[in-house]
């Protein structure tokens, strides 16, 4: 305890330190002028992000082109607060971000958004990141610690809104490329925009297709959009449709047991499930009308979304194939409405969500058998929220701003068991059931302009996560099928923060506590495997990160993320290759570094070439399932370097990088077994690899 007091003041007294050898150093300095970015996750509506008591950071369409990351995940890892984890490393087939010490449940509790509208389902699967590439994206929007009274249940960590380019902010013109990379990699990507005085259209595809750094990793992903607009004197129709499609194999992680030995490590492009696959099909439709009036604006939107999913697991002849459907409509209306209140400048957005889910799921041994599945899972779920956030200008240097949001949900799931389909020998159905619960949002913030160039920000807030219906069907501890329906999780967090401008770039840092309730994640201590509320848990921590314009021609970045996440009380249940009644009290939440540093540069060589790099360290971490830090054997630190070199001639544009440049032997996920006390699988990720991109654009 004595220890962890003495962290926690350092980290604390770091902070402080942070923030005032800031306000000193660039006080007296005067702000060049820069152009307000426009951001929509700060109060779903169009508005710069300047003046505003929240954490946001908006990556720029400009730093997108320089990164050498390749997908959303890997361009998001080199924030501040945020960590990639990744299962093989292709494409983000299999990657979640977990933002500001979430862990394994990170991928539940940031929230990610396109264009405004949540693409999380309610169920396991993911993200589909290469749904939209990065050569589609204008900007994304990090919205830390905020976001639960505008965008509902999961946004605990906070929000990342991805915004893809609208036709009438890009020239009219048509780009073709190609890339090719090693393991085989090889990619074509398409996009072309045309917007006349009124009405316009953008259009995109891709398609990427590898075969993996591990064996049976291949992996084979493509996807198409458009993005239509039309202006008119009543405002703007944005109708945007998409379909992506994947298929991958799974290798499946390496086992590591000391006590016998074993160390697949040694081997780590190996596989022991040559048989194991899956595959995605998604299409998504929103349709949204914006008017501005007198009073200010409304917006209404309609969303349609489904997917197919299917896998296969071999289970050393014991086999499992699932094919799931799911689809989900969303209607969202709000307005913002811009009068003075109290003959003070103020802005209230009040608004609905509704969303409706249908899950259809169908289980069986073998693909050949799945029109008579041994189990047949069907829910539904609809959840209904109202919301307001209102901000108001208390004075020319000072806004506050707060929200309320009431969310309902219903789910209702049952699922049919079939005894006499094959593979059905030891299985069994789940009662059906019903789960009805409410739950609210809210957020305090306050700005003040302590200077030209410097802003102190403050927030408290409270959210709010449901569980999914992969999280509530599981097995029991007699490995009997059942709906296991769980308590909704609740978070409190603190927030300050210090913005800083000076002459040649920007500082911004801040000190964060969020205490969470009733957390939902899998239990692999009970008997059998199920989830369960877990004991009450704390994050904590310092966020520092800066951009400095060292030369005309060199921009160096720094970032550096203190995160410590325990659980404050409580047990496990355990079983016995476990012990009983494990206590976590003060024990570290496993898949959170402690320290985290990123260093970017840019050095423009001339007006048509560009060298970007970044080095990022990641300091070790408890394996996944390792809640009472008993395994004694971590996910060790890692740093690794990406370079990226561009040049523009003409209509050319050609771009070569590197990846783990010092080629480095790492995973950066690894879970402990449920069974075996020294055994755990780890997921290792590429060594140094290359790939190259040439693209034309005809204007």
């Amino acid at each position: 305890m004595e220890a962890a007091m003495k962290t926690n003041q350092l980290s604390l007294r770091v902070g402080a330190l942070a923030l005032a050898v800031a306000n000193t150093v660039f006080a007296d300095e005067v702000p060049l002028h820069q152009a307000d970015e426009i951001v929509v996750t700060a109060t779903r509506f169009k508005e710069s992000s300047q003046g505003k008591p929240v954490s946001i950071t908006v990556i720029t369409q400009q730093e997108i082109q320089q990164s050498a990351a390749k997908t959303v995940p890997d361009l998001l890892a080199e924030q501040t607060g945020i960590v990639a984890h990744d299962l093989f490393g292709s494409n983000a087939a299999n990657a979640t971000v977990d933002m500001r010490g979430f862990g394994a449940t990170g991928g539940q509790n940031t929230l990610i958004l396109l264009d405004g509208r949540r693409v999380g389902d309610i169920d396991l699967s993911g993200v589909q990141w290469a749904a939209v590439p990065l050569s589609a994206i204008e900007r994304i929007e990090i919205m830390r610690g905020s976001g639960a009274v505008l965008y509902g249940e999961g946004a605990s960590a906070g929000v990342i809104n991805i915004i893809t380019k609208a036709p009438e902010k890009m020239a009219n013109a048509m780009t073709i490329g190609a890339m090719a990379g090693s393991y085989g990699t090889q990619g074509e990507r398409v996009n072309a925009n045309y917007f006349g005085q009124a009405a316009g259209i953008n259009v995109s595809a891709d398609h990427f297709v590898s075969d993996g750094y591990r064996a049976n990793n291949r992996n084979e992903q493509s996807n198409a959009q458009a993005d239509m607009r039309w202006l008119t004197e009543a405002g703007e129709f944005a109708l945007k449709v998409g379909a992506d499609r994947q298929d991958i194999r799974l290798p499946a992680g390496r086992q590591v047991q000391p006590s016998i030995g074993l160390n697949q490590l040694a081997d780590p492009r190996g596989t022991r499930t040559p048989l194991d696959y899956a595959s995605r099909d998604g299409n998504r439709a929103s349709l949204e009308w914006q008017r501005d009036t007198g009073w200010g604006e409304f917006n209404v939107g309609f969303g349609y979304r489904d997917k197919n999913q299917k896998s296969y697991f071999d289970q050393g002849g014991f086999p499992i194939y699932n094919d799931a459907d799911l689809n989900v409509i969303s209607v969202t209306p709000r307005i913002r409405i811009l009068q003075p209140l109290l003959g003070l400048e103020n802005s209230l957005v009040v608004g609905l969500d509704w969303y409706k889910w249908d899950y259809h799921k169908r289980i069986s041994d073998l693909p050949g058998n799945i029109d008579q599945p041994h189990n047949t899972v069907r829910a539904n779920q609809e959840n209904t929220g109202l919301y307001l956030y209102d901000t108001l200008r208390l004075s020319a240097l000072t806004t506050l701003s707060g929200g309320l949001r009431s969310e309902h949900l219903h789910i209702s799931a049952n699922d049919t068991f079939d005894p006499t389909a094959p593979g059905a020998l030891f299985g069994s159905g789940a009662p059906a059931g019903t789960q009805t619960e409410n739950q609210y949002a809210y957020e305090l913030g306050l700005r003040h302009q302590i200077s030209a160039a410097a802003a102190l920000t403050g927030k408290f807030s409270r959210s709010f996560r449901f569980a999914n219906v992969d999280e509530i069907y599981e097995s029991s501890p007699v490995f009997t099928q059942q709906f296991q329906f769980l308590r909704p999780q609740t978070a409190k967090t603190m927030e300050i923060g210090l913005e800083q401008k000076f002459a040649r770039g920007n500082l911004r840092s801040a000190l964060f506590q969020t205490d969470v309730r009733d957390e939902i994640h899998l239990d692999p201590f009970t008997g059998g495997v199920g989830n369960t509320n877990l004991p009450p848990s704390r994050r904590r921590g310092l966020e520092l990160d800066a951009k400095w314009r060292a030369t005309t021609n060199v921009t160096l970045g720094a970032g550096y993320t203190y995160t410590e996440a325990k659980f404050l009380e409580g047990t496990f249940p355990g079983n016995v290759f476990f012990g009983t009644n494990i206590s976590v009290a003060g024990k570290t939440v496993p898949l959170v570094p402690q320290h985290k540093l990123d260093l970017t540069g840019s050095w423009e060589i001339t007006s048509q070439t560009r060298f970007n790099g970044v080095i990022s360290y990641v300091s070790k971490q408890f394996m996944d399932n390792d809640e009472p830090n008993s395994l004694g054997i971590n996910i060790p630190a890692y740093t690794v370097a990406d370079i990226k070199l561009t040049h523009h001639v003409g209509p050319w544009n050609l771009s070569a990088a590197i990846n783990n440049l010092f080629n480095r032997q790492y995973f950066g996920y690894a879970v402990r077994s449920n069974f075996t006390a020294d055994r755990y699988e780890a997921y290792p990720l590429p060594e140094r690899n290359a790939s190259v991109r040439l693209e034309y654009t005809f204007k």
